[in-house]
Order: C-alpha cells, then structure tokens, then sequence
C-alpha cells in the first residue's frame, strides 16, 4: 500500500509540474523550464545562467551572470518558439507575456484537461500492477478482496485530488 501511495504522489507531482507549463497569461519563470542555451559549447538549462525575476504580473526580466550569455540566452528563447519576442536591451532581457485571448484560454484549458487525463491513465496502470501483485500473493480471498478495496478507495481519493487541481488550473486560465 505504500509503494501505491507513493507511486501515486509521485503521479500528482509529474501532473503539479507539467500543468506549470500551461501559461495563464502571468509572468512565471517556470515558463523557461526545459529551454537551454549554449554556453562555451554546452547546452545549459537558461536557470543556470541567469538570474529570472518577476518584476511585474506580465514581465519575466533574465539577467544573465555573464553579459557575454545574453545573444545565446537571446537566440534559445526565440527558437524554442514560446509565442513570447524577447527583447534585449543590453544588460537584461524583458519577455512580455500577452494578455490570452478567449480562444486561447479555452484551448489551454483543454490542454491542462488531456495532461488531468493521462494523469488519472497513469493512476489506473499502477492500480492495475498492484491488483496483479496482490493476486499473485495468493491470499485468502476476503483478505484479498479488503487490499483490492483499499487500493481502489486510494485512487478514488487521488482521482478527487486531480478534479481539483483541475478546477483550480481552469480558474486560473478562465481569470481575466
């Protein structure tokens, strides 16, 4: 019951992180996650050279440590096609996050939807190994029939828990 528990949290915290990358029209600096720049030769997450700030509810500034990163961190930006133009005056560079227009909101509400989905997929696979692991034990059968129970009740609860990260994710696109 453990392994389920903790393979199920494990689950919320993947469907945590992807969902961080469906925008809501508000500057987060998780934005920039898995975009990389070269450094020296070497690809290097954006987080690792620079310094990203919020300084406003729609504006991420990255200031790099090393100015000479600036056209690198500049140019990863511009080809990971983020639908965000930095601009680069120098010592910093600014992205404006535009304000979402409705049809925007709705399509990433159905993205934040289909990643719920896989989610609750993903819940149903481990159910799935648990209930053939427990089979295998060769248990008594009410005995096994309580563990079949108990797992179901857990990815009940944990499919709760996805409807209302969910609802919360569609609140927070659906904002103006």
């Amino acid at each position: 019951m453990n392994e389920v528990k903790i393979k199920f949290e494990k689950t919320i915290e993947s469907l945590d992180a992807r969902l961080l990358n469906i925008r809501a029209g508000r500057a987060n600096p998780a934005m920039l996650n898995g975009i990389s720049a070269s450094y020296y030769g070497t690809l290097t997450p954006i987080q690792s050279l620079a310094n990203i700030t919020v300084p406003e509810a729609r504006t991420l500034m990255i200031k790099p440590f090393d100015k000479s990163a600036l056209k690198e961190i500049e140019r990863a930006i511009n080809e990971a096609n983020i639908g965000i133009t930095p601009v680069n005056n120098g010592e910093t560079i600014i992205l404006t996050i535009p304000e979402l227009t409705e049809e925007k909101r709705r399509e990433y509400v159905k993205m934040a939807k289909s990643v719920c989905e896989e989610a609750k997929i993903a819940l149903r696979n481990i159910r799935q190994d648990a209930n053939n692991e427990i089979k295998k034990m060769e248990l008594p059968e009410d005995e096994e029939k309580l563990y079949l129970e108990d797992i179901q009740n857990l990815v009940n609860e944990y499919n709760k828990k996805i409807e209302e990260i969910f609802k919360e994710k569609e609140t927070e696109l659906m904002r103006v």
